[in-house]
């Protein structure tokens, strides 16, 4: 680290990834981690910006049809390793047995960051983004490809689903029209179950056969 950049304090770079490491796939907040880690923002983005560099931390960013939006929206930061951020944490198994929505935020960024690499040798161009409309509807992965086409995909860490969990990627298949292909649940069942003609779950390991 202090071969990659000038660090002063380099006490505060594992506060800093023990911080966003308790943050899996949650909106990047420059002013909230300045305040708690007690850094400037120029050393904090310099700090950040080491994580990246040494694939400590990777940031999704969001995805707009306005192409402009895209670079003033937040993205979200996912640890690269799910299984190092928790042994930074010192979280166990029984920790994420015992606590579902816990479970399901590490499960989310796990998720991404396995699609993050499979796009990367995908042999062709695959962005990879998040998505939150003006009204709050969401969608965990929304994957781009050539033409425009758009995926989106959600992870539940539960074995059966609601019809509310297809509420964000119903929006993103309104807001996009044609341009929307497909919308996938990622949940911890075993069936492949029909919401509609181009809304499906599929069991978390189809994950290694899209």
């Amino acid at each position: 680290m202090r071969e990659l950049g000038q660090v002063e304090r380099l006490g505060e770079l594992p506060r800093l990834y023990a911080l966003l490491a308790a943050r899996p796939a949650q909106l990047l907040n420059w002013a909230e981690l300045a305040r708690t880690l007690g850094l400037p923002a120029t050393t904090l983005r310099r700090y950040f910006a080491l994580l990246e560099t040494l694939y400590l931390v990777h940031t999704l960013p969001p995805w707009q049809a306005n192409l402009g939006k895209r670079l003033v929206k937040s993205p979200k930061v996912l640890p690269t390793d799910s299984g190092l951020a928790l042994h930074a944490l010192g979280l166990e198994r029984a920790h994420l047995e015992g606590d579902p929505t816990l479970l399901g935020k590490y499960l989310e960024a796990f998720v991404a960051m396995e699609v993050v690499k499979q796009a990367g040798y995908a042999g062709f161009r695959l962005g990879v983004f998040h998505y939150r409309s003006h009204s709050g509807e969401e969608v965990d992965l929304v994957l781009e490809g050539p033409g425009g086409r758009v995926v989106g995909m959600e992870v539940k860490a539960r074995g059966s689903l609601r019809l509310e969990d297809l509420r964000g990627l119903r929006s993103l298949a309104q807001a996009l029209g044609p341009r929307f292909h497909r919308g996938v649940v990622l949940y911890l069942g075993r069936e492949t179950v029909p919401f509609a003609k181009n809304l499906h779950a599929l069991p978390l390991e189809a994950l290694w056969r899209l």
